[in-house]
């Protein structure tokens, strides 16, 4: 009779039945390593900074105002003739007013005068009072305060440094401006997850609960399409475009569908590429050290009550400002500057930064997952006081949404919100090289 030879388990081995179903390498089977953690610094800064709720309506305006003291100006649009010390110039007439109603309200203003047709710069030509005003032309006179022959020429400045009234003279003419608007909206945000009975009654390892583990994959998702929104999201009205076609947008069923538009995306759009008023820096506008400070210098005129702003940097941006440590060939070591960048920390809020010391405030480096890719090398730096997070309807999960005969589960994360951007120019946009 045939025998037939049994073969012993001596070792674990590399195949057969013992290999592929009966050895477990699985050394914690309910346990799934994510590879980001910190998925959304930015929607988490803007929710907690200031939310507002309760809105009457998901297309929102708001208000908006600009110190017109922060520069009063305008320009000659004439070429007098030379006016000597204390006394008074012809009738000339004006034009580009900044930061000033053209009016009655000119007499009495003490002027300092500049050359420059892009905006003044340079010596001072010397300082005048203006003393008389008449409507044809916005024209004015002038008495010159300096000591010697004053000479203004067409597109010269006329730059607001004080007023100075005539003793015994009635109040002067008054003025005033008016606030601005702008305008956003909420989007509906709708994050579905999915299982089939039998997947739903399924034990698995990796993770014991299917529908568990999508659940919070889908949370993950629908948090980081909120943070691209909110970053890269566009509507073709923008945010001053105007209000009444600002839902003109529908889908294939003719539904409107509304949609946010995003910070980095408003920036592109409305922000200055130069000027005093520049917030929008490109990749070759800050290659050496001086240019550094100078776009710091724009970065923080509108000085925040902390003294610092948050940026929202990519890897790569985040890498550049690592490699200024003095190394030569970088603006910091050729100029002998080291930067001063700390270390990794994490904030209360539940994400890691890094702190950036510039000459004229500090920038709390915050890496984003949102840019990647083409963003890699992008800053976003914002003004917490100019930014909130828009909340039409409270985010919902809304459970077991599917038909009574479907054999399976299929819940839903729904969102309606948007994020408020006010004063542009309080924010900034960073493209490092």
């Amino acid at each position: 009779m045939a025998t037939t030879a049994v073969t012993g388990a001596k070792n674990l081995g590399s195949s057969g039945v013992l290999y592929s179903d009966r050895r477990d390498f699985y050394i914690r089977p309910n346990v799934v390593k994510e590879l980001w953690t910190d998925v959304t610094p930015f929607l988490t800064v803007v929710a907690n900074q200031q939310t507002v709720s309760g809105m009457a309506d998901p297309t929102f305006k708001m208000f908006e105002h600009r110190n017109p003291w922060q520069k009063q100006q305008f320009q000659s649009a004439a070429n007098p003739a030379a006016v000597a010390s204390g006394a008074e110039s012809t009738s000339i007439a004006t034009d580009n007013a900044e930061g000033i109603q053209p009016g009655a309200n000119y007499k009495g203003l003490m002027c300092d005068v500049f050359s420059d047709s892009s905006g003044p710069s340079g010596g001072s030509k010397g300082q005048v009072l203006i003393t008389e005003y008449a409507s044809s032309g916005d024209s004015i006179k002038y008495k010159n305060l300096t000591n010697e022959d004053i000479n203004v020429a067409d597109d010269d400045w006329f730059v607001v440094i004080g007023n100075a009234q005539g003793e015994g003279t009635n109040s002067p003419a008054a003025w005033s401006d008016d606030l601005s608007v702008v305008y956003n909206s909420t989007q509906i945000f709708k994050t579905p997850v999915e299982v089939t009975g039998t997947l739903l009654q399924a034990s698995l390892r990796g993770e014991s609960k299917e529908l568990a583990r999508l659940r919070d994959q889908k949370s993950a998702e629908h948090k980081i399409q909120k943070e691209r929104s909110f970053i890269f999201g566009s509507n073709p009205k923008g945010t001053s475009g105007g209000f009444a076609n600002i839902e003109d947008i529908t889908d294939e069923n003719d539904k409107t569908v509304r949609t946010t538009m995003g910070i980095l995306t408003a920036l592109a759009r409305y922000g200055s590429a130069s000027g005093d008023a520049q917030n929008v820096f490109a990749s070759g506008d800050i290659d050496t050290y001086s240019e550094f400070v100078d776009a710091m210098e724009k970065v923080f005129q509108y000085v925040p009550t902390s003294g610092s702003k948050r940026a929202f940097v990519g890897a790569g941006a985040l890498g550049y400002w690592s490699k200024q440590g003095g190394n030569a060939g970088s603006f910091a070591g050729d100029s002998g500057w080291t930067v001063n960048l700390g270390d990794m920390k994490r904030d209360a809020l539940g994400f890691n930064y890094r702190t950036l010391e510039t000459p004229h405030g500090m920038l709390q480096l915050i890496p984003t997952p949102a840019l990647r890719g083409p963003y890699n090398k992008h800053m976003l730096i914002v003004s917490d006081e100019n930014l909130f997070h828009a909340q039409y309807r409270a985010p919902q999960f809304q459970a077991s949404i599917q038909a009574n005969d479907y054999d399976g589960v299929k819940d839903q994360y729904m969102s309606d919100e948007g994020i408020g951007i006010s004063l542009m120019e309080s924010h900034a946009l960073m493209v490092t090289p």
